[in-house]
């Protein structure tokens, strides 16, 4: 893969997956939305076909990591680190873009917050957030539940009985045959719904970092904080989570 394929790949693939996820962050929560109050459950199943279509996206030209937790769980398997920064710049470039395109889409129940009586605070559409703000409970669920996505991930190549082998004669990227980014973006799913409860599940520090830093620029009315003061936590328990995984991967595999 060149430089150029994995730098178009992962910035058109993690924009695209945040596209999907802050849209419908925000069309379950914006007034004037037609999915409004529909529900966590709708929210996993947002993300996870936001993972399904920009990883098939990305994958032809990148592998479809669209996530620094997977990049580094994928370096630390194979031991090549020389496209880690490549790829986690592109990876952040794709957010902030994929969080801009959401606002516009809904720009018109963004406008009309700042109007209603009872204004919504918009953060949660970009980011996450604990309920309970307490830092090593939040880095600890951060940390287990990067590892649920991460180590799954690369033991999936590594499972020739359901199809998922590396294609022979070709570089499929960490997934191997297409029917493993269909399982991923299920196990993201799952994820959400089984351990997203306590901080909302970043598991990607560029899913969280980039649309933070959107939220922070954008002219939205009535915004509030940014709540810089939690944003390393879905930074740095993501990134612990992916090299754990990959040194769990290394030592059972």
């Amino acid at each position: 893969m060149s430089n150029g394929d994995i730098f178009v790949g992962e910035v058109i693939g993690t924009a695209i997956l945040i596209l999907f996820g802050a849209g419908v962050c925000a069309a379950v929560t914006l007034h004037h939305s037609k999915a409004r109050a529909a529900g966590w459950v709708v929210i996993a199943f947002g993300w996870g076909f936001g993972v399904l279509a920009g990883a098939y996206t990305a994958a032809p030209l990148s592998g479809g990591h669209l996530n620094p937790a997977v990049t580094l769980g994928v370096a630390v398997d194979t031991g090549e680190w020389s496209k880690v920064p490549l790829y986690i710049l592109a990876q952040m470039v794709g957010a902030i873009l994929g969080a801009v395109l959401a606002y516009l889409v809904y720009f018109a129940q963004f406008q009309a917050n700042a109007d209603e009586k009872n204004a919504l605070p918009t953060l949660g559409i970009f980011s996450t957030g604990p309920e309970i703000r307490s830092p090593i409970a939040n880095m600890m669920t951060e940390i287990i539940a990067t590892i649920g996505l991460v180590l799954p991930i690369l033991a999936f190549g590594k499972n020739d009985g359901i199809g998922i082998g590396q294609i022979p004669g070709q570089d499929a990227g960490i997934y191997g045959s297409g029917i493993s980014i269909l399982l991923v973006s299920l196990l993201v799913v799952g994820i959400g719904l089984s351990l997203g409860g306590p901080t909302g599940y970043a598991i990607n520090p560029a899913r969280d970092l980039g649309p933070r830093i959107t939220h922070a620029l954008l002219p939205i009315p009535n915004k509030g904080t940014s709540d810089w003061g939690y944003a390393w936590v879905p930074v740095a328990g993501p990134v612990i989570g992916g090299l754990l995984a990959g040194l769990i991967f290394n030592a059972a595999f």
